[in-house]
């Protein structure tokens, strides 16, 4: 085991210094821990052979095709780049299931924050939706990263380390200025109750919340905010390049999956059955 920590400390030292994302580093980590344990019990196969086989056994505990993926890419990185193991890996990542993201529409959401009684939670969801946050960048947010003058929002170091602008709501301009007066500029802007940030599942659990007593029964989650932003704009005819900027996708393959919500011709389609 002293090894397998061995191990686990200078992956996670390669990780830092070629400046990986937090998270991303605890997945990595939880993954290879439990790849390097399992692996001690087959030795005799080699690294691709191993990696295969690891990947059938999370495939068969019902682990899904982006989980899978994402292991793989720890395991590559640890031969490739900590153990410096020089053989070629030739597995392709798996095919991930084709759905399409759950979309409140916008009766939902204004339905949804009409039966907000709390401001601070009301603003949270306003601003997911309205900005199109992620729930991770809406707990990270800071005072100073909210610019009033020009109504615009400066992600900074947001999903890949990349900075965004995104945009406020005007409708929610003065509930936000008033909500964030006494602060200073490095405060988040939605502190817990006993200082600091919010956890991402508290803010989950304010929208299930809301879900619930707006009578909501669609299997949404928070992002199914982020969801309805980029789909009621292209909905309202803002050009995808500038939905693709907003939301701060790299690929523009991203953001077309919205296209088919909002495809014009299929809503227009009538049933045969009359």
């Amino acid at each position: 085991m002293e090894n397998l920590q061995f191990q686990l400390e200078r992956t996670e030292t390669e990780l830092k210094i070629r400046n990986y994302s937090p998270r991303t580093i605890t997945i990595y980590l939880h993954f290879l821990r439990e790849y390097l344990a399992w692996r001690v019990e087959l030795p005799s196969l080699n690294e691709e052979a191993a990696m295969r086989k690891f990947l059938l056994l999370l495939e068969s505990r019902g682990l899904s095709a982006q989980t899978r993926n994402l292991c793989l890419s720890a395991l590559k990185f640890y031969v490739r780049q900590v153990a410096n193991i020089q053989t070629s890996v030739n597995i392709r990542t798996a095919k991930r299931n084709q759905s399409l993201p759950v979309v409140l529409s916008r009766a939902e959401i204004g339905r949804m924050l009409a039966v907000m009684t709390n401001l601070k939670h009301r603003l949270i969801l306003a601003l997911a939706y309205g900005a199109g946050l992620r729930v991770s960048e809406v707990v990270a947010l800071k005072v100073q990263d909210v610019d009033f003058s020009e109504m615009t929002i400066h992600l900074k170091q947001a999903k890949g380390k990349k900075d965004r602008i995104s945009v406020v709501p005007e409708k929610i301009i003065s509930d936000l200025r008033e909500f964030i007066i006494g602060k200073n500029g490095a405060d988040v802007v939605f502190a817990s109750e006993h200082g600091g940030m919010l956890t991402t599942r508290t803010a989950q659990k304010i929208f299930e919340q809301a879900l619930k007593k707006a009578g909501i029964l669609k299997a949404a989650t928070l992002h199914s905010l982020r969801h309805s932003f980029a789909t009621h704009l292209l909905e309202n005819g803002v050009d995808i390049r500038y939905v693709q900027e907003l939301l701060g996708h790299q690929n523009i393959r991203t953001t077309q999956r919205y296209t088919h919500v909002t495809n014009p011709i299929l809503r227009n389609v009538k049933s045969p059955l009359a």
